[in-house]
């Protein structure tokens, strides 16, 4: 007898996969985002054992304050004392960061702006409007230097303080951002609230102007929809991805958000869809288990 019953299961497809990028920020959003003061040689320990791994690109710190961010003291000694200088970038607040990520001869600078006020001022003290003028300035400079600009779109779905944020403003937003001649955008879902419709509608609406090879997505895992989103991001042509070993870190702005996207989590996922990253997974492991005794921290990744 023929029936005609509705297909209740759609197969889905990630077009050509060969390799995702992965970039680790344990060593600067993770530890920064603990009580933990690891000291530089403890980071640079972690850092070797994360390269050890096969990672190839690691945001190791910050040009930040010592006072407001003890953590992330002595991250010109710890750049200082790191070989293949190409595979680091540091986070620079403002110009007064980047002037000293110069100094140091960095290679590759993050910034990251917010993209409502209320949180923009709790994070750095600016409104989005300073912040851009600011970033303009840096980004100009960093062109003229050849140092690679990389800046982040910082809760890019929801905001801790405004809730959930219009993603054609977060469009224009990072449009005037790209029209600056930044290298590379990473949309962030800083407080883990995303889900997979949201970001495939986001990239989608990216993607109408730009490539998507200048797109990277940075996800938590606040709700256990890291990974989802990151399936989310590859159906839409992302191919570059932020995680952080045993998924360290949070928001200290939004209470009750967990860390970022566990490394081996994503590197585990790749892996069993046959997606190479390059990345020895039983390495990372390795890595995982020294984060957790430096930091005495229990870690949230799932892979073992």
């Amino acid at each position: 007898m023929g029936t005609n019953l509705p297909r209740l299961v759609r197969s889905t497809k990630v077009g050509i996969v060969n390799f995702v990028h992965v970039n680790e920020v344990g060593p600067r959003d993770g530890i920064q985002n603990t009580n933990a003061v690891l000291s530089v040689s403890e980071r640079f320990e972690l850092i070797r054992s994360l390269e050890k791994s096969g990672i190839q690109s690691i945001e190791i710190g910050s040009f930040v304050s010592p006072k407001a961010v003890p953590s992330m003291s002595g991250t010109d000694k710890l750049f200082k004392r790191l070989s293949n200088k190409n595979n680091y970038s540091v986070l620079v607040p403002n110009l007064k960061g980047f002037n000293l990520a110069q100094e140091n001869n960095v290679e590759e600078i993050c910034l990251v702006l917010c993209v409502t006020d209320s949180m923009n001022k709790k994070n750095i003290n600016k409104t989005v409007e300073e912040s851009t003028i600011e970033f303009k300035k840096i980004i100009d400079e960093s062109n003229r230097n050849n140092i690679r600009t990389k800046c982040y779109i910082s809760v890019a779905f929801y905001c801790p303080y405004e809730g959930k944020v219009d993603n054609g403003y977060v469009v224009e937003l990072t449009n005037t951002i790209i029209s600056y001649g930044v290298d590379e955008i990473v949309i962030a879902d800083t407080i883990g609230q995303a889900n997979p419709s949201e970001v495939k509608e986001l990239f989608k609406k990216l993607a109408r102007s730009n490539n998507t090879d200048q797109f990277s997505a940075h996800f938590h895992d606040t709700k256990a929809l890291g990974l989802s989103n990151v399936f989310a991001s590859l159906e839409e042509g992302i191919r570059k991805f932020d995680s952080c070993i045993g998924g360290l870190g949070g928001c200290p702005f939004a209470p009750g958000s967990t860390g970022n996207l566990a490394t081996e989590d994503l590197v585990g996922m790749m892996e069993m869809m046959n997606i190479d990253t390059g990345i020895d997974i039983d390495s990372l492991l390795q890595s995982r288990e020294l984060a957790s005794k430096m930091t005495s921290l229990e870690l949230i990744g799932r892979m073992y």
